[in-house]
């Protein structure tokens, strides 16, 4: 798995208009839901879900600037994530205290947890990496968001 292949260009964000963690979740899976890989009719129950874990299980913002909520979702054929970037930073209730300014949310089918954790796994290998957050920071259009993706499939861009 790649994050190429996991995050399509049509569900990038570059700029976040939401500035709250409720809104940006909503958006980015609605993102998911325009680019046609999630149904429209799972938008609600999905963002509930990930909104409902994030404040029973605790905040998917672990800090220095970025957020990886998630949700195991029932139908989904692979896994997907979408990435909402915003320059002016989003309360995720983040770990260190600090705002949000890269959120990479994930979705995974229900029925293949391994899938899942695949998932997760290479979302946060790269997003521990120092060199990784900076650029994604840097990146204010969706070609140079995807663009890193690739780059960091391509190299494991290490920092």
């Amino acid at each position: 798995m790649k994050l190429g292949e996991l995050v399509q260009p049509g569900a990038i964000i570059a700029e976040l208009k939401s500035t709250d963690r409720a809104g940006a979740v909503r958006d980015l899976v609605q993102l998911l839901s325009d680019a046609k890989l999630i149904n429209q009719k799972s938008v609600d129950s999905v963002v509930k879900s990930i909104i409902a874990r994030e404040r029973t299980r605790g905040t998917t913002g672990f800090g220095k600037g970025v957020a990886a909520p998630h949700a195991k979702v029932e139908g989904l054929h692979q896994a997907v994530a979408a990435i909402g970037r915003t320059s002016r930073g989003i309360d995720f209730a983040s770990l260190d205290g600090e705002p949000v300014y890269a959120v990479f949310l994930i979705l995974s089918p229900a029925d293949r947890p391994e899938e899942h954790l695949r998932a997760m796994d290479l979302v946060f290998r790269h997003l521990q990496q120092e060199k990784f957050r900076r650029f994604l920071r840097q990146s204010d259009n969706v070609e140079k968001i995807y663009d890193l993706l690739r780059e960091a499939d391509e190299k494991q861009v290490v920092g």
